[in-house]
């Protein structure tokens, strides 16, 4: 029986990898230029952690924890997102006294049991950035112009800004109240996970995907329209520091989030060419996270990153893995042995080389040089064993230059120089 790998959870091979690479390092250089930070914490947490923060009434949860007792009978729970991680992390380690604004970011894999589906995933990866103990409007501008130029830097344009507001703990209660009425009052119109959450977790409702429940709702009051002084004149500075940084956006009142921690500003980037699954990135403000969790009374503010739909959106773009320099046809024990140690010299000096360890025939060596597409082949044998010098062959336009073997790395390294002159 063939043992394969778990459904929802992909394997990113050689060739496709590269574009992983491309998008993380991308996110690497835009975060740092804003003065972000990177942090790296467990897979798995403990329980209590999730539930604290996502909140118990949510599908992540209710349905979709990838949660298990470890041999001490201690409840943990394999990460289904990034930023309560990094809160307990934050707290944990004390960074609130490094200094009064902390930027952090993180990239890596998140688990939730759910239909495995086009861009949705059991295992799937997120590059996420959080900034703590700001409350200002300017920091809200400052994380979405950094997400706009991270989607402007990687190549994908046909994105869209939504924002909306979902007040605070002073606004949110009477809009809350006032939802449930007026989801009761079309009860029978719901889907049955709506009807059974609309109590517990009514803003959820107007989420939902059934088409049933979209038009039962369509009407529905909207936060936006509840929100207290302080919350309105709050989304007001967003929407203007937004504009006058020509960061192009739409309000959507409809616009809630899953997670039980956001209020006031939320906001998502989405796009018309992944079907359903149109949001590639996501976040908002949490200002009462941190201290939900034990820590002091800290405002936040965060995304998440989609990278399955980042790849999705960035096309069939398989590159050609890693592609030798120099790829050395030896023919001979004592040459098989010196193109071995040239091989490991030029390796440790960043020039990436390839030969044959089985003693293959000098065509089938060639035949793998061309496979690899190899930039140069060197074939060495006894006489240019004798003579210490061999000929390095241009595969691309079939030229032939004599280099003295002990020099190899230098000549190597001087046509590395003009590959990117020529550039």
């Amino acid at each position: 029986m063939n043992i394969t790998a778990i459904k929802g959870m992909n394997d990113i091979l050689p060739g496709e990898v590269e574009t992983w690479q491309f998008l993380e390092q991308t996110a690497r250089e835009v975060f740092s230029a804003f003065g972000f930070s990177e942090i790296r914490t467990p897979v798995p947490e403990k329980t209590e952690l999730f539930c604290r923060s996502i909140g118990e009434t949510t599908d992540i949860v209710e349905k979709e924890m990838y949660t298990f007792d470890d041999k001490s009978n201690h409840s943990m729970t394999l990460r289904p997102e990034g930023t309560a991680p990094v809160m307990r992390s934050f707290i944990q380690n004390r960074l609130y006294n490094l200094d009064s604004v902390s930027k952090l970011y993180y990239l890596g894999p998140m688990f939730r049991y759910e239909r495995p589906q086009k861009g949705r995933y059991r295992q799937f990866h997120q590059i996420g950035a959080e900034v703590i103990g700001v409350e200002d409007a300017k920091i809200d501008a400052q994380v979405l112009v950094m997400l706009w130029q991270y989607f402007i830097r990687i190549g994908i344009e046909s994105v869209s800004l939504q924002v909306n507001s979902l007040g605070c703990p002073v606004c949110r209660p009477g809009y809350r109240d006032r939802l449930i009425g007026y989801l009761e009052s079309r009860l029978d119109k719901l889907c049955s996970e709506c009807q059974r959450r609309y109590l517990s977790n009514p803003l959820r409702v107007l989420d939902c995907k059934v088409e049933t429940c979209k038009e039962a709702t369509v009407d529905a009051p909207a936060v936006i329209e509840h929100l207290c002084t302080n919350c309105g004149e709050h989304f007001s500075q967003v929407k203007d520091y937004l504009a006058r940084l020509k960061i192009p956006f739409v309000v959507n009142a409809r616009m809630v989030r899953g997670l039980d921690y956001y209020v006031r500003t939320t906001f998502e980037l989405v796009t018309d060419q992944l079907g359903s699954q149109n949001a590639v990135a996501a976040g908002g403000r949490y200002d009462g996270l941190v201290e939900s969790l034990g820590g002091p009374a800290l405002p936040g503010i965060g995304f998440a990153i989609g990278l399955e739909r980042l790849v999705l959106m960035k096309g069939e773009q398989r590159a050609t893995p890693g592609v030798p320099m120099l790829f050395i046809a030896a023919m001979g024990t004592e040459a098989i042995d010196r193109a071995f140690s040239l091989m490991s010299q030029l390796q440790v000096n960043g020039i990436r080389t390839e030969m044959d360890y089985q003693g293959k025939s000098l065509k089938a060596q060639m035949r793998r040089a061309n496979k690899l597409n190899a930039a140069f082949t060197l074939i060495l044998g006894a006489e240019e064993m004798a003579s210490g010098q061999a000929q390095l062959k241009n595969m691309s336009n079939s030229t032939q230059e004599l280099v003295t073997l002990d020099s190899l790395a230098e000549a190597l390294t001087e046509k590395l120089g003009e590959a990117y002159t020529s550039a």
